[in-house]
C-alpha cells in the first residue's frame, strides 16, 4: 500500500448516496475563513479560520511520484483552496505549481474569485473549475457565507474563465428552504450562470448536522419551527445527516435540473439519491468538464 502524506483517495465518509468518480483531495489549509453558516466539515474539525498545513509543500512533493496520475486531484472537498490569506500566502498558487509540473489533472472547487489569478497555471494542465454560488442575492449570500466573495463576484469569475477558455461549472449547493429555493430566483441564477459560460451545474439540498443547524437557527430565527418541522419532525437521518423529506428534496431541486437543461448544461445533484430524471451529466463533480481542456482539445 502506497504511502501518502498529503494527497488522500477522496471517500466522503463512505456514504452510500454518493456518485463521485474515483479521485484524489488536496487541502492545502485547514479550517475556513468563509465560516460559512451549513458548513458540514466543522462537526469534524470544529469552526476555524484557515490555517496553512504544516510542512505542506515538502509533504506535497513526497506524494506526487506515487499517485496515479490518471485520477484527478480535487483542491478542495472540505476547506476552500481560496481562502482571503491566499492572495499573499500564495501556498495554493505554490501547490499548483507542483501539480502542473507533475501532469496532474485538476478540479477546483472554491467560493472565491482568487482562482482567476492562477488561471495561467491551470491552462498548462488538464483542468477544471467549479464555483459554488448558493444564490444571486448578494446580502443573503452575506448572512450565509460571510468571509466568502459575494455572488456577483464569483458568476464574474465564471465569465472570466469562460472567456480564458478553462472549463467552469457551478455548485448550487445547498438549496435551504425559505432561504434560496424561490423557483424564480433560481431560474435567474441558472439563466446568469449559464450566460457567463458555465457548462455544468451540480446542486444539492441543505443537509443537517447539529451544529450548523444551531448556527443556521440563530442566523434565522424566523425559519426555527418551519425548519425544525422540516428537518427534526418529518426529516430522514441519512448516514449521519438529518435530510429533508425525499419528496421535497425532488421538488426544490427540479427547477435547478429543468433550467439548467433548458440552457444546455449538464446537470447533476449531490448525495441526494433522486434516480436519473436528477442526474444528468457524465459525473456529478465537475471532473467531465477536464476532458473539454484546451489542452485535450488540441490533442
Amino acid at each position: 500500500m502506497v504511502y501518502l502524506k498529503v494527497i488522500r483517495l477522496f471517500d466522503p465518509w463512505r456514504s452510500p448516496l454518493c456518485t463521485c468518480p474515483r479521485k484524489y483531495s488536496l487541502h492545502p489549509y485547514t479550517g475556513c475563513s468563509h465560516f460559512c453558516l451549513y458548513c458540514y466539515a466543522t462537526s469534524y474539525i470544529g469552526r476555524k479560520p484557515s490555517m496553512p498545513k504544516t510542512n505542506f509543500l515538502r509533504n506535497l512533493k513526497h506524494d506526487l511520484p506515487r499517485i496515479n496520475k490518471n485520477l484527478v486531484v480535487e483542491m478542495s472537498t472540505s476547506s476552500d483552496p481560496y481562502p482571503p490569506i491566499e492572495s499573499w500566502m500564495m501556498l495554493t498558487r505554490k501547490t499548483l505549481e507542483l501539480l502542473v509540473q507533475s501532469r496532474v489533472k485538476i478540479l477546483i472547487t472554491t467560493k472565491s474569485d482568487i482562482v482567476l489569478r492562477d488561471s495561467d497555471l491551470l491552462l498548462k494542465t488538464p483542468s477544471a473549475v467549479m464555483l459554488t454560488i448558493t444564490t444571486i442575492n448578494d446580502n443573503i449570500a452575506k448572512k450565509l457565507e460571510p468571509g466568502a466573495p459575494p455572488p456577483s463576484k464569483r458568476i464574474r469569475t465564471v465569465k472570466l474563465l469562460s472567456e480564458k477558455n478553462l472549463p467552469v461549472g457551478v455548485r448550487i449547493d445547498p438549496i435551504i428552504p425559505g432561504i434560496n429555493d424561490d423557483p424564480l430566483e433560481i431560474k435567474e441564477l441558472v439563466e446568469e450562470i449559464a450566460d457567463a459560460g458555465a457548462r455544468h451545474i451540480v446542486t444539492s439540498t441543505y443537509k443537517a448536522r447539529w451544529d450548523n443547524f444551531k448556527r443556521m437557527i440563530n442566523a434565522f430565527p424566523e425559519l426555527e419551527k418551519y425548519w425544525r418541522k422540516l428537518y427534526i419532525k418529518e426529516g430522514e437521518r441519512i448516514h449521519g445527516y438529518i435530510y429533508l423529506p425525499r419528496n421535497i428534496r425532488a421538488k426544490i431541486l427540479k427547477p435547478v435540473i429543468d433550467y439548467g437543461l433548458r440552457k444546455g448544461l449538464t446537470v447533476a445533484t449531490c448525495r441526494e439519491g433522486l434516480g436519473p430524471e436528477y442526474f444528468k451529466a457524465p459525473s456529478c463533480d465537475g471532473t467531465h468538464l477536464i476532458h473539454s481542456h484546451p489542452l485535450l482539445v488540441r490533442k
